[in-house]
């Protein structure tokens, strides 16, 4: 009888009825982090076959304005809700003669060109030129409108931190009280200034975490990968390249890093991973890339998303022609709190065995 007494009464249950209740409980309750190291969500591939006939459903039902003011399908793996937790990534298209009116978000953003010609993003008063392959920065804060004076559809990759900032509950937006912000230096002004590689004017001294160069130009890109392949590669990304703030030489943005790499032809590197995520736009080429033993297939055009901690490496099958991948990846948080690893792959000679193909979750 005493027995069932004592399990009746439950003191330990009564202890920690009594922490609930203060808002209080106890650690040793708690599950440990995780101790594997394995990737903590699935990857995720959208086609570009697919964002191709929904962009032009959505260049025929969506007009900017304030009903919407961007034209833009985001890309999200259901795991996260987002292209990863850290990350937005996502197609915005502007038609001729639209605008897609000026406002400003504690989010930082980037811009990669796919497709289309005579569109400026306006940048805080500097009109941005934009063609394919060309990187444009939106820093956080920064007034940006965009404007198509051209003939034909312009696309672009955006790529946001709004996650890391929505986890801070820090994101805030406003919009400009007139349609567009307004022009008030030359356009490109910030190529004219900082964008002569390893020049920078004499009186600008101080290093700064936001990149003030806003453009960085395909042209550019392109030679600098082409004479970094004719010296070294990486063993795990291949001939690949970070874009850098010049005033300090590090990240474009505190919470974004930017990269460029291109895989040679038949080039199939080794695995490694690392406690970053990323989001890779397929700009040029196909190939495929091994995560976690599961083969991912992509062509031009396609987006895929790595989660943190996964095994992955990248595979250009053919012999004649280069792939090129651009990505944003959540780095400059990672290495400031000091939380970076990496680690490379270390059995069968530092390739994995795939032991399938990547097929989309069923809805």
């Amino acid at each position: 009888m005493a027995a069932i007494q004592d399990v009746q009464s439950d003191p330990m249950g009564e202890f920690y009825r009594d922490l609930h209740g203060k808002g209080m409980d106890a650690l040793w309750r708690r599950t440990p982090g995780e101790r594997s190291g394995k990737a903590p969500y699935p990857p995720y591939l959208w086609k570009g076959s697919d964002l191709k006939g929904y962009m032009q459903r959505a260049g025929e039902l969506v007009r900017p304005g304030p009903a919407a003011e961007r034209r833009v399908i985001l890309l999200q793996n259901p795991a996260v809700d987002a292209a990863t937790h850290t990350l937005t990534a996502a197609l915005q298209m502007v038609l001729p003669g639209e605008i897609a009116p000026s406002h400003r978000h504690t989010a930082a953003a980037i811009r990669f060109v796919m497709q289309g010609s005579g569109t400026v993003t306006l940048v805080d008063g500097e009109p941005c030129s934009m063609n394919p392959g060309d990187l444009i920065l939106t820093p956080g804060w920064t007034w940006h409108g965009h404007i198509n004076q051209g003939d034909g559809p312009m696309i672009w990759m955006d790529s946001l931190d709004a996650p890391m900032i929505g986890m801070l509950k820090a994101m805030v937006q406003e919009p400009y009280g007139d349609e567009i912000h307004p022009a008030s230096v030359p356009v490109d002004a910030s190529i004219k200034r900082w964008g002569n590689g390893a020049l920078r004017p004499t009186w600008s001294r101080d290093a700064t975490p936001v990149s003030p160069l806003l453009s960085y130009p395909w042209a550019q890109t392109e030679k600098a990968l082409h004479d970094l392949a004719q010296v070294d590669a990486s063993p795990y990304d291949d001939v690949s390249m970070e874009y850098t703030n010049p005033s300090n030489g590090g990240h474009v943005l505190p919470t974004i890093a930017c990269w460029i790499q291109m895989l040679r032809p038949g080039v199939h590197t080794r695995a490694h991973r690392h406690t970053t995520c990323q989001v890779y736009h397929v700009f040029r080429g196909s190939g495929s890339t091994i995560v976690d033993g599961v083969q991912i297939d992509w062509e031009q055009g396609d987006f895929f998303a790595l989660p943190p901690r996964c095994w992955h490496e990248h595979i250009n099958g053919s012999t004649t022609d280069e792939a090129i991948l651009f990505s944003t990846t959540d780095t400059p948080v990672f290495e400031a709190i000091n939380l970076y690893l990496e680690e490379p792959y270390s059995e069968n000679g530092g390739r994995q065995l795939v032991t399938g193909k990547y097929t989309h979750p069923e809805p």
